[in-house]
């Protein structure tokens, strides 16, 4: 399964993507609330079909913020340039196997190849 970030979201809905298309037609995208929160707070053309559309896609298990903290400690993720919502998307994909992360953001990219959760998409 694949857990596409709101980078990749945000491209697609600007200039559809043809890789994001096929996961979507192949049932393997799954989604973390956050992002959809995301992505509400942008401004989206169609915004009450995206959004349902969203939520309607299989969720990943959310991780507490306690299971989080945990995590950033034992993974030494600090100063690695990774926010809250990165760090909640990557906890997301270690207790939801064998679910990737897919982002076109940098650090965040960087972390994900580190901890063996990064897809290798275009």
């Amino acid at each position: 399964m694949i857990l596409a970030d709101t980078t990749i979201w945000v491209d697609h809905f600007r200039a559809s993507n043809a890789a994001l298309r096929n996961l979507l037609d192949n049932e393997q995208i799954v989604m973390h609330p956050f992002i959809v929160a995301e992505l509400a707070l942008g401004s989206l053309g169609q915004r009450a079909i995206k959004l349902n559309a969203l939520d309607d896609l299989p969720p990943v298990r959310v991780a507490r913020l306690e299971e989080v903290r945990t995590m950033i400690e034992g993974l030494s993720l600090d100063s690695r340039g990774i926010g809250l919502i990165e760090a909640h998307l990557i906890a997301s994909c270690l207790i939801h196997p064998p679910t990737l992360l897919w982002t076109s953001d940098k650090r965040l990219s960087g972390v994900a190849k580190s901890l063996n959760i990064a897809a290798n998409l275009p």
